[in-house]
């Protein structure tokens, strides 16, 4: 691993104690855009950006030229230098840049700078002054304007969604190629953060919510690369992976969020769940917003395993990963439930539950191909939503008389029953 040269505003070195922004290009056989778009991206910060900078190519174990063209990039421009790695992964190569850097703030984007460089200062003014310790470009902010396909846009709404209806999320994009952090805040999170791929950037901004940072958001003029390669089913497949796996930390209090709030002297979080409604109104209240983000999900999943399996076998593997997620979401925050204890159990009386899903769905589909032999898209998720919220009322009177039907194990919670 070779160590980026630092360098400073134009041509002029500056020493490490003086460097302010260190913005990391992570890239995988990128020849071909690589030299244009540092270029481009060097000219800016020279003119525009009015502290000490450095550009750092992160190469992830590329397998063409792409490292040799970031050796030049390097030789050519002071600004400019190269970290290589053997392993792929985004996450892995924004762990070690950010992690070895001495800049103040350490930033990321994408290669193709689909994001309006001019929105590059306004995301990390709040982080140089001390208002914010996180930043993130959003796309689906008020006032964003953003040019991409209807596919992606469904993709990155849905996920989203999914991210506030089982993880509390309250940022608006977690996925935005384009965020900046405070390098004392990132020396604190980054050994928290488990995953090494795409799913790193969500689970960074998760652990950092919850632990009570403030994260910045900024709204961005935004361009689709027709050209990108990411592999939307794998992808997808492992961010909810992630998101099983961080709901399962936050539920067990594996995570050590309340050591991280004194580490970085944040006052403890204010209790969330007494201002919501308990009792039966205040259950079905939650279970509807965390039913809203898995439908969306479901349907996602369904659409995207569409491509390369039958409508069956589609909506059955789309069905069993979101039915997982779900119950883990209704665990923690509909019924309240925390700690190890009954949670294998749950799972397996939820998978009982979903069974009764596939029932009515596949059903739902079958009905539907015995009616039309060759029924259009938009009538198969037609028929899959209501044959979905019909299996949602039968989810949700079997998960509070059946799953979670005992009282919550823990005292700081009222009983669910006292508001009915």
């Amino acid at each position: 691993m070779t160590a980026p040269a630092i360098s400073g505003v134009g041509a002029r070195p500056v020493p490490s104690s003086a460097l302010v922004l260190d913005v990391v290009i992570p890239v995988f056989n990128e020849e071909r855009d690589l030299g244009s778009c540092v270029r481009r991206l060097d000219a800016y910060l020279s003119e525009a950006f009015p502290y000490a900078f450095r550009i750092t190519i992160a190469d992830n174990a590329s397998t063409d030229e792409t490292l040799a063209v970031a050796r030049e990039l390097e030789a050519e421009l002071p600004c400019v230098g190269v970290l290589h790695l053997d392993e792929k992964g985004r996450g892995r190569a924004l762990r070690a840049a950010w992690t070895q850097s001495d800049a103040a703030i350490v930033a990321y984007m994408d290669v193709d700078l689909s994001t309006d460089l001019r929105a590059l200062l306004p995301l990390v003014a709040p982080l140089i002054s001390g208002h914010s310790d996180l930043a993130i470009g959003s796309r689906l902010s008020r006032g964003s304007r953003v040019i991409r396909g209807a596919k992606r846009e469904v993709i990155s709404r849905c996920y989203n969604l999914l991210l506030r209806g089982t993880l509390a999320a309250r940022f608006s994009d977690a996925q935005c190629g384009f965020k900046a952090i405070r390098k004392d805040v990132a020396v604190q999170l980054l050994p928290l953060v488990e995953d090494t791929g795409w799913f790193f950037d969500t689970e960074l901004l998760v652990i950092a919510e919850k632990a009570g940072l403030r994260i910045h958001e900024v709204p961005v003029d935004w361009v689709d690369d027709p050209d990108s390669r990411v592999d939307i089913v794998a992808t997808v497949t492992a961010d909810l992976r992630g998101v099983v796996r961080v709901a399962r930390a936050l539920a067990t209090g594996t995570l050590p969020l309340g050591e991280l709030r004194r580490q970085l002297g944040r006052a403890p979080l204010e209790p969330v769940m007494p201002d919501v409604p308990v009792g039966l109104v205040g259950q079905a209240i939650r279970f509807a917003a965390i039913g809203v983000a898995s439908t969306f999900a479901y349907l996602l999943l369904f659409l995207v395993f569409r491509g390369g399996l039958g409508a069956q076998s589609a909506n059955l593997l789309a069905l069993l990963v979101t039915a997982v997620a779900n119950t883990a979401a209704n665990r923690r925050l509909t019924f309240r439930r925390r700690g190890r204890d009954g949670a294998a159990r749950a799972q397996a009386q939820g998978l009982l539950v979903f069974a009764i899903g596939v029932v009515l769905t596949s059903g739902a589909l079958a009905a539907l191909q015995a009616v039309s032999s060759a029924p259009g898209r938009p009538i198969e998720v037609t028929v899959l939503v209501l044959a979905n919220l019909a299996a949602t009322v039968v989810r949700f009177v079997l998960f509070r008389s059946w799953v979670f039907r005992s009282a919550p194990a823990y005292g700081d919670v009222l009983t669910e029953g006292l508001a009915d």
